[in-house]
């Protein structure tokens, strides 16, 4: 299904960082080119050996890595990308890619791709609901980012709310549905219609001073 697509994970320091491996290696089943960009902070939540032996290519960390492939490895990966999908989104992370800092391999690399990109926050429930998060958020959607609201449920700090991760595979409907399905409705203009709506009511009438019922059908449009 996605043979000669290449994927770009960009993984961030957050608990949810494990869940990845799992979408990693359901992208690479459907024949997905995957790769794999960790922040330092990420290092400390999962292995990057982890995803390099789910996906067959080296995961990427640091920007001065001299055991490359390519002349120059983020500007490579950006051509090749047909889509991004940062997940876990940490906060640090969203505010770096919102203003325009690009100071690891992850964030430089994903300011050189001009494919479609996704954020999929994940935080503790205050942070994710701080202003200046929310308005970075629409900042990335002003740029033409896709994010994928968190879910609200039990988080690692010990509190509920707003800010869990969604899970893998929801993450990877929409890695499919932008590059997977064609677009075959896009520029068309679509109407929906639906018939008038009816119910059956009685209305009462007298005749010969006694009271009746009768069942009709009113018509409502």
């Amino acid at each position: 299904m996605l043979k000669d697509k290449t994927v770009l994970l960009g993984v961030t320091g957050s608990i949810a960082a494990y869940k990845i491996a799992y979408l990693a290696s359901a992208l690479k089943k459907l024949h997905a080119d995957v790769h794999v960009l960790m922040t330092k902070n990420a290092v400390n939540f999962i292995n990057p050996i982890t995803f390099e032996t789910l996906t067959g290519n080296k995961c990427l960390v640091d920007t001065f890595d001299r055991n490359f492939e390519y002349s120059v490895e983020h500007v490579s990966l950006a051509k090749k990308a047909d889509i991004v999908m940062i997940a876990p989104a940490s906060a640090n992370v969203i505010g770096k890619v919102a203003h325009g800092i690009a100071d690891d391999m992850l964030t430089t690399t994903v300011m050189a791709c001009r494919c479609k990109k996704f954020i999929a926050p994940a935080m503790n429930t205050n942070m994710y609901e701080n202003p200046i998060v929310q308005d970075n958020l629409k900042i990335l959607q002003v740029y033409g980012y896709g994010v994928v609201d968190p879910a609200v449920g039990y988080l690692a700090c010990g509190d509920t709310g707003a800010g869990k991760m969604v899970e893998p595979d929801a993450l990877l409907d929409v890695i499919l549905q932008e590059i997977a399905y064609e677009k075959d409705l896009a520029g068309l203009k679509i109407l929906v219609t639906a018939g008038p709506t009816q119910e059956y009511y009685k209305p009462f009438y007298r005749k010969d001073g006694l009271c009746y019922c009768k069942n009709r059908i009113k018509e409502r449009r």
